[in-house]
């Protein structure tokens, strides 16, 4: 996929307006700027499902803070499949709404409709995951996460952990097939135990970002593999599935199976304290606020980032014991 380079904010107006991510990339204009005054301003946002914790969370604060910014908001639900989010996202377009926003199920296969949102007028704002297109035109900017950089914070933990070890069998959990967070925490992961033999993934599977999958595939792979050292989930909830199935087979997660996941949700916290799972690589579903900046900004005739990283950390048990209380996920 190709990656987005990026580089310092461009203007203290905007520093401030997106104070809470990193700055990357050139500035990028959102067109004309219609100036609509806030409360006639319409977004449409095809959002990827309800797939986990994560995505209920980040579809509930884009929800409530464009409610709370006085922004009419048109939201679908593309229930993972990348048809219907094309359908959403001509729906927008023919009711010419202002702004189209979308996290992209898979990577690829949006040129099409893309093309007809920019043709039509409409600046698209990609949340969450990217799209691969050669042309960097169809959309405004790009909000969310660094995939990459949260694979390898995930591999380095296992680097760390497993410092002392001979070999280490691995099993990886991954998120859906062809999307941006699966692509890329498998590549970031694999960059870093890559520069020692002793780690081995001796099985990668999909399991849709879900924990009935997580734990379907776990099952499964319990059975097949006789030795698993180390469960490495793309999110949570796929680690969360995988702990029912460890301990349906008697096996004790976070000390006969290390676990180490992404995300951060409440539940994989709760697991992270009860030291079902070892370790846990943030990445924030929190993004409203940022989106209402930059719908705001583009409305005012301003220029955004092409790459707006947000700022995210990493949790150990006695880290999330400590942040769970004041967890809004």
């Amino acid at each position: 996929m190709k990656k987005l380079i990026t580089i310092a904010a461009a203007g203290a107006a905007l520093a401030l307006a997106l104070s809470g991510c990193s700055a990357h990339a050139a500035p990028a204009s959102g067109g004309d700027g219609g100036g609509k005054a806030i409360d006639e301003l319409v977004v449409g946002f095809a959002q990827v499902g309800a797939e986990s914790g994560w995505r209920t969370a980040n579809s509930k604060d884009i929800q409530a803070s464009f409610e709370e910014a006085g922004i009419e908001l048109k939201f679908s639900d593309a229930q993972q499949k990348q048809e219907n989010q094309i359908k959403a996202i001509r729906s927008y377009i023919q009711q010419r709404v202002d702004y189209i926003a979308f996290s992209p199920v898979v990577e690829t296969g949006w040129d099409a409709v893309l093309n007809e949102a920019k043709a039509a007028g409409i600046p698209v704002i990609l949340t969450d995951r990217a799209v691969d297109s050669k042309d960097e035109s169809l959309y405004v900017t790009f909000l969310g996460s660094d995939f990459v950089e949260e694979g390898r914070k995930a591999g380095q933990w296992a680097v760390t952990e497993f410092a002392d070890a001979d070999s280490v069998k691995i099993v990886q959990l991954e998120g859906t097939t062809g999307s941006a967070p699966a692509i890329d925490r498998a590549e970031g992961f694999a960059e870093v135990i890559g520069e020692d033999d002793k780690f081995e993934v001796v099985a990668s599977q999909t399991g849709d970002f879900t924990r009935a999958g997580g734990r379907q595939v776990m099952e499964a792979l319990l059975k097949s593999q006789p030795e698993i050292d180390l469960v490495y989930a793309h999110n949570d909830d796929m680690g969360l599935g995988a702990i029912e199935a460890i301990e349906a087979a008697g096996k004790v997660p976070g000390k006969d199976i290390k676990i180490v996941t992404v995300d951060a949700v409440k539940d994989g916290m709760q697991a992270l304290a009860d030291g079902k799972i070892n370790f846990i690589v943030e990445c924030s579903p929190l993004l409203g606020a940022q989106l209402v900046d930059i719908v705001k900004t583009l409305n005012d005739g301003g220029e955004v980032e092409k790459r707006i990283v947000t700022e995210e950390t990493t949790f150990t048990q006695e880290q999330a014991i400590e942040a769970l209380p004041d967890r809004k996920y």
